[in-house]
């Protein structure tokens, strides 16, 4: 039985958007579009703008607008960075870390009702597959 990698990342996409569609009404409770919410979410790991289009694979001109936005909202605000003053670096206010877990908590709540439809036993061997995945070597493509 052969399975097309690209069959799978289609599936894989099309999960995503039907959870992320589902969760584009609390979303905008919250006062974020969908992409000012995955910037959000990335603001504790890559403080810097640049970082943050490189982990979400963006234009760093759209990250710039997405970073006013939510310093416009008061989610975020801009800090001169102690190493190097050249720079500035992002921090979540309290008010973005909140929204960030709302939001986070609204997507968990949608992708968990996806996995109620799968078994206990085969989430554990989706999650196996999924760091294993993630685990790829050095040199960037697997060999055979």
């Amino acid at each position: 039985m052969s399975v097309d990698g690209a069959q799978l990342w289609t599936l894989n996409q099309r999960l995503l958007g039907v959870v992320m569609d589902a969760c584009t009404g609390e979303l905008a409770e919250l006062g974020l579009e969908t992409k000012e919410f995955f910037v959000l979410a990335e603001v504790e790991a890559s403080p810097y703008p640049a970082e943050i289009a490189t982990a979400l694979l963006l234009p760093k001109a759209s990250v710039t607008v997405y970073v006013r936005n939510l310093v416009a909202k008061g989610f975020v605000r801009r800090e001169i960075d102690e190493a190097d003053l050249r720079r500035h670096r992002l921090v979540l206010t309290a008010e973005g870390t909140q929204a960030r877990d709302r939001a986070l908590a609204a997507l968990a709540a949608e992708y968990d009702c996806r996995l109620a439809r799968v078994t206990p036993q085969d989430r554990v061997e989706l999650q196996r597959i999924l760091k294993a995945m993630l685990a790829s070597p050095a040199s960037g493509r697997m060999r055979e």
